[in-house]
């Protein structure tokens, strides 16, 4: 269930657009009934998200950018990270504003495994929970469904591949990710190199996260 307020000022952003977080705030505060007050005027919110979505990234982005101060939340590639909710992290002098850095929270009941695997793709979920290979299955199986293919001309292919082993080998020997493994054989021991599907199945998820294979709707 969606609780939004579609009446009120919406504002897509990352950690990169820091710079418009605090004249937003500041203009909804100054428009609220409250504000012509006589106390001190100061101001904490709370920043609530999914797991692994930036909300420690954007409260450290927009506290270097108003204090020109370093990390006060502790940030990560992986969902988990806060543990808890923190104490206030002041971003702004003028006004004073405080941010709450909260644990990412997912529903209590994934409906369907659709719904869980582009929560897991879009890093919500820890990847070794699902598993990095069924990630990329996934993943190449909406690239293709949407028409999405651009990971052809990353990778080097001729064309659109629907079999997530082949792609996975042609990523790891396009960019040289091998490993050395050891084969009996008849006449001993050997160590031979093979593609490193596990590497590969990491570097296309990340191309994925990282925007590098353009921008995509689940949905």
């Amino acid at each position: 269930m969606d609780l939004a307020d579609t009446s009120k000022k919406q504002l897509f952003l990352n950690k990169r657009l820091e710079n418009l977080i605090v004249p937003l705030v500041t203009e909804l505060v100054e428009s609220g009934s409250r504000f012509h007050r006589e106390e001190d005027r100061s101001y904490c919110l709370m920043v609530i998200g999914v797991p692994n979505v930036g909300k420690s990234s954007l409260i450290n982005a927009v506290r270097r950018t108003y204090l020109k101060k370093g990390k006060a939340s502790k940030v990560g590639g992986e969902p988990g990270i806060t543990k808890a909710v923190l104490t206030k992290i002041q971003v702004c002098e003028r006004p004073i504003i405080h941010l709450l850095d909260t644990p990412g929270v997912l529903p209590p009941r994934i409906e369907n495994i659709e719904t869980g695997m582009k929560l897991a793709l879009c890093g919500t979920i820890l990847d070794h929970l699902v598993g990095e290979d069924v990630i990329a299955d996934y993943l190449l199986f909406s690239l293709n469904r949407l028409e999405r293919f651009s990971y052809i001309e990353k990778y080097n292919l001729g064309e659109p591949c629907d079999d997530i082993q082949h792609l996975l080998k042609s990523i790891a020997v396009n960019l040289g990710k091998t490993k050395r493994v050891k084969a009996i054989t008849g006449v001993g021991n050997i160590t031979v190199q093979l593609p490193d599907y596990s590497a590969a199945a990491y570097d296309f998820i990340r191309a994925f996260r990282k925007g590098e294979l353009g921008k995509v709707m689940l949905d």
